[in-house]
């Protein structure tokens, strides 16, 4: 069953638990030196070469591993001669790597090498087993693809059953289906020889596949093919199930040297290339039956030297011969080696046979509910059956499917119906019309690209669902015999075979059935279909159909191009990805398209994905779809510049893109996104460009942002009032705040995205509190401002006495900038008009103002200062302007005041802090935004006791929380499912840590604290300091629980304590510790004024 196939969970639950070493090697992956993927075609090793280097970049193979796709010296060299070929190419590759001259097997003692054979013609996939497509999605896989049996055997190679072997090589079969849990429970203690890899079957499965005979030890006595009902019986385990041979085998060092030196002793010579290129005459060598039999216990040398692999059949002498010789030679060189088995009791294996119906059966669900839709865009998904599968599709229109039917790799155009029983491959749009009134049933119709002489074709084929791919037995075409078939189509049977091929050869494959090309038009699905209804059209198609050139299946192999099927498939691919990313993007869907960048980014297609965000973000209506559109497009160019081109995070104000942003300010998107789109076409031609042009990208994203808080205005009102005398001041002192849960939800776009919801504290620190402002009106027509660490200190003043002196405002670097867009938010100064600052001044106001800031904590405190302080001077020169101004009004007025500073702040420092004592802020996930408090009732009494337990720990660490928020909002715009979850549990566990607060409980606040900064490592990776990490191990024993306050990065550490009063004990036990640097302890209580505003007498103006 395909579905058991599945990529790693990581989160699988075990019977078993390896060690942690184990699990670490398990979840890195084999770091394999050497992949070889063995074909039977020459002109498919390229191909097949693009295809692992693809897997390569999609980071599922690791970068240091050498890969080669090699062609079997000869088509029909079988498994052993395959293997014992692809060994030797690995050895040359790693000889010449190292130096050596001649091929060395010295290289295989620190190698980790995988052999993957491709095996033989499937006929339900043109590519063969291995790529044929699974109905499997890994949302975990950094690259968004469609997963094909090769990755699923590459993921249990690598990180199940690889994982703690020694050096050797794996050799894996692509011709099966294999489930294997997280812990196989292999031990490889002591390990040396060959072991086979064996999985569960019934008795009755087992008749028809191989098995293992083994002893109590593991070790194999003999490997039956087809075994009799003893045989099987006596291989059975005591819960009924045999072992069967999965396909998988390992080599240790020394056995794989055994094998090794068989290249160079005729006969096996003839296995491989370089003894075709001297001479030999191509043999045949099974990997199961020929090289691991002979190295069975039981199996004696005579018996052995006059057998023959199931996989030979029966031949002449010369065969014979070659076969007594090569097995002898095995013998020779392996028979001393063990054979023992690793039976995986928990997995399960499935043998891709060529039964149509088996088949279906693998890539659908029986009694589901509904469809399985992989990576595909179905506009009308009632339609499709019940236990149906799409996988790699676009279905346009009304599209019915059966249950129990199957389309891949399709782009059709309703109306169709297809039936129940069928699988559909590999049409395109062009063929839909084909389908139209129509209905399949039991049939199977692919399309197909071939190569006639070097010309690019199309081809198509149909068969019946219970057609036999087998050359004995009774023949039936279209699910009839041959018979009935003649006699309905008026097809005859030297149509389809040579006169000369003898009745017992005249079937399916042999049948010259399929068109390959017409004299005067293409071909279509339609040069077959008609045989499911020849009386239509009166003997026409049937005339059209004799004079097309025409292939039999054998004869069409050849010529199938499998290049240009896997191009095709990967193009379409993307067509419907694209239609995906549209999609998500306009319904707001919380999907992250990240994995879809890299794919496009990796396989070279960037281009259409850049075409497609740009429409979505120039057509939008909701400035948060367009800005996520454009934060999109941002992410496409730093994959491009693949980490080569520097920091993500960096200015974003080039002069170049100054009329792109202009526009976008104007709220003209359409042509402000074609503007972006002609700039960033001059930035893509180096690393270093596309990582500049992402970050105007993101510059232009934060615009949109910007746009959308903007609607937090509406609900910024005043009152006129009193206008205080000139001189007099009006002061604003304010406490700072602590977050205990929530944070960066507020954050837009977060919190108007998914809704915000932060419970904060007001708090004074060391009984002060610690951030003010102070404005008063001034005669002369100018701006006065000061900036300071105290309300009686000033370290930098600054006059403004004209609109040029304004200049800054929206630069929260320049020097005063907070303070002159406090003026300009307040609408007491008008940037934009055509009055001058003095004008302006002395018509509203007959003066100035002079406003003084100051903050008494440090920069990057984590305490709210910045959006306090912003507060405080909005309230502080507001009312010296003569309007006051409530706390949901300032709240508002500061998350503009932010966005015109563009530090892009959210709404929890300034409801922290602005608002008194506990309670909780929350926003709901729309346009415009608006915040709403709530006030949290806790037991009496409680207020004081948290005070005794809270300390705050400044751990002498500071950082910008811009770059932080930048990092925080690209994850947030990636849609990157942990952060998605992240951020969701951050508003959920608001409401629990309201709860706890409620109750009274220390113990579990404490628990919300910890799991609050457990949280927000995850939102923004990079924001716990070692010192800060170490500072928190010592004290975890004393604390309840403890947490950075606001982004992290350093700042200050609140705790809460375990006993109360606690300053002193913490200071003695930090003391003891070294490299925590210049720390220091700080006590800290619930304020329950919050904003306060004062007017005070006047003074003479400096």
């Amino acid at each position: 069953d395909l579905r058991g196939a599945v990529l790693s969970d990581r989160s699988q639950s075990q019977k078993k638990n390896p060690s942690t070493l184990a699990r670490m090697e398990q979840l890195k992956g084999v770091d394999w030196t050497v992949i070889i993927l063995t074909c039977q075609y020459k002109d498919s090793v390229e191909v097949f070469q693009r295809e692992l280097e693809i897997r390569q970049k999609r980071e599922q193979i690791p970068a240091g591993t050498l890969l080669l796709a090699v062609e079997d010296p000869e088509v029909h060299v079988g498994s052993g001669g395959a293997t014992l070929n692809a060994l030797l190419v690995a050895a040359e590759h790693l000889s010449a790597r190292a130096g050596f001259t001649v091929v060395t097997s010295d290289v295989l003692h620190s190698a980790w090498i995988l052999i993957l054979h491709m095996g033989r013609d499937f006929p339900f996939d043109d590519c063969g087993r291995a790529f044929t497509c699974l109905p499997v999605e890994n949302p975990q896989a950094p690259v968004e693809a469609v997963v094909c049996n090769l990755d699923c055997l590459l993921d249990i190679m690598s990180h199940r059953l690889g994982p703690g072997s020694p050096p050797g090589v794996w050799v894996c079969s692509t011709d099966m289906l294999l489930s294997v849990p997280l812990d196989p429970g292999i031990s490889w203690d002591g390990f040396r020889g060959a072991r086979g890899i064996a999985l569960p079957g019934s008795t009755a499965y087992a008749r028809s596949h191989g098995v293992y005979l083994t002893d109590s030890e593991g070790f194999v006595l003999d490997i039956y093919y087809q075994g009799t009902e003893a045989e099987i019986q006596r291989c059975a385990r005591p819960d009924g199930r045999v072992p069967l041979v999965s396909g998988v085998v390992f080599f240790s060092v020394e056995t794989a040297e055994c094998l090794l030196a068989t290249h160079v002793s005729p006969p096996l010579d003839a296995c491989t290339y370089m003894g075709l290129d001297s001479g030999a005459q191509p043999g045949q060598l099974s990997l199961f039956f020929d090289i691991l039999l002979c190295m069975a216990r039981n199996v004696q040398r005579e018996d052995f030297l006059v057998g023959r692999p199931p996989e030979m059949g029966q031949g002449d002498a010369d065969i014979a011969g070659y076969l007594h010789g090569a097995r002898a030679e095995l013998w020779r060189q392996l028979r001393g080696q063990p054979l023992t088995v690793a039976y995986v009791p928990d997995g399960s294996y499935s043998y891709m046979t060529n039964s149509a119906s088996e088949f279906l059966h693998s890539l659908t669900s029986p009694g589901a509910p509904e469809a399985q839709v992989i990576h595909s865009q179905v506009e009308k998904r009632p339609l499709l059956g019940a236990g149906s599968t799409v996988v790699s599709c676009l279905l346009e229109g009304p599209v019915r499917l059966g249950p129990g039917s199957v389309l891949q790799h399709c782009h059709l155009r309703g109306p169709i119906h297809v039936g129940t029983g069928c699988f559909v491959s590999g049409l395109d749009v062009a063929q839909s019309q084909a389908l139209h009134g129509v209905e399949l049933r039991d049939l199977i119709l692919r399309g197909h690209h071939v190569q006639l002489h070097g010309a690019p074709s199309r081809a198509f084929t149909l068969v019946g669902r219970l057609d036999s791919w087998e050359r004995q037995g009774t023949g039936t075409y279209l699910n009839m015999s041959w018979s009935k078939f003649f006699q309905k189509t008026g097809i005859r049977d030297w149509d389809l075979w040579d006169p000369d091929v003898p009745p017992a050869e005249r079937c399916l494959l042999s049948a010259r059935l399929f068109p390959v090309l017409h004299p005067s038009r293409a071909l279509g699905p339609w040069d077959l279909l008609w045989m499911l209804d020849p009386q239509e059209d009166r003997g026409r198609a049937l005339q059209a159909w004799r004079a097309c050139w025409r292939l039999s299946w054998e004869q069409l192999q050849p010529c199938l191009d499998r290049g240009t099927t896997l191009a095709t498939r990967r193009d379409l691919f993307f067509r419907q990805a694209l239609h995906k990313a549209r999609h998500v993007l306009e319904a707001r869907q919380d999907l992250s398209l990240r994995p879809l960048t890299w794919a496009a980014v990796h396989e070279g297609c960037p281009g259409l994905l850049l075409a497609t965000l740009d429409q979505v973000a120039a057509g939008a209506e909701d400035p948060g779809v367009a800005a996520r559109a454009l934060a999109c497009v941002a992410d496409v160019l730093g994959c491009m510049a693949e980490g080569r081109g520097g920091l993500r995070s960096g200015p974003a104000a080039n002069p170049e893109w100054v009329w792109p942003f202009s526009l976008l300010e104007r709220g003209d998107l359409a042509r402000g996104v074609e503007a972006l789109t002609r700039e960033r076409a001059r930035w893509l031609s180096r690393p270093a460009l596309l990582v500049r042009a992402a970050r105007h990208y993101e510059g232009a994203g934060q615009l949109l942002i910007r746009r959308a808080v903007m609607s937090a205005q509406r609900f910024v009102s005043s009152m006129p009032v009193e206008l205080p005398a000139p001189g007099q001041w009006v002061v604003a002192e304010c406490p700072a705040r602590v977050d205990f849960s929530g944070g960066w939800s507020d954050t837009p776009p977060l919190a108007y995205e998914l809704g915000g919801a932060v419970l904060g504290l007001a708090v004074r620190v060391d009984g002060r509190r610690p951030i003010g402002a102070r404005a008063r009106r001034i005669p002369e027509p100018e701006l006065r401002l000061a900036v300071g660490p105290r309300q009686d200190q000033t370290a930098v003043k600054i006059v403004c006495c004209s609109l040029d002196d304004m200049r800054g405002y929206c630069q929260p670097q320049a020097p005063g900038a907070l303070l002159k867009a406090a003026f300009v938010c307040a609408g007491v100064v008008s940037v934009s008009s055509e009055l001058s600052l003095r004008e302006q001044l002395l018509r509203a106001f007959g003066g100035g103002f002079e406003l003084h800031t100051w903050s008494e904590l440090p920069h990057g405190s984590g305490l709210g200062t910045s959006s306090i302080l912003a507060g405080a001077a909005l309230a502080a020169v507001q009312r010296a302007a003569g309007r006051a101004v409530g706390a949901e009004a300032l709240i508002h007025a500061v998350l503009h005041l932010e966005q015109v500073l563009t530090t892009g702040g959210g709404w929890q420092d300034q409801v922290g802090g602005l608002m008194p004592g506990i309670k909780v802020g929350r926003s709901q996930a729309q346009l415009p935004l608006k915040v709403e408090v709530e006030e949290v009732t806790v037991p009496e009494g409680f207020v004081q006791k948290l005070n005794d337990h809270l300390l705050l720990v400044y751990t002498g660490k500071t950082r910008l929380a811009r770059n932080l928020l930048q990092d925080v909002l690209r994850s947030w715009y990636a849609r990157l499912p942990a952060v998605v979850q992240n951020a969701r549990r951050l508003v959920q566990q608001t409401e629990e840590c309201a709860e706890a607060f409620r109750q009274g409980s220390l113990p579990l606040l404490g628990q919300c604290l910890t799991s609050y900064w457990e949280q927000k490592k995850l939102m923004a990776p990079g924001c716990e300091p070692l010192a800060v990490r170490r500072m928190m191990d010592v004290l975890a024993p004393h604390v309840h629980g403890q947490s950075l306050a606001g982004a992290g990065g350093g700042g200050f550490l609140c705790l809460l304590t375990k006993e109360p009063r606690q300053k002193e004990a913490l200071e003695a036990v930090l003391a003891k510790t070294e490299g925590l640097g210049n720390y220091s302890i700080h006590l800290v209580e619930v304020d329950t004024q919050g904003l306060s505003l004062q007017l005070l007498g006047t003074e003479t103006s400096n």
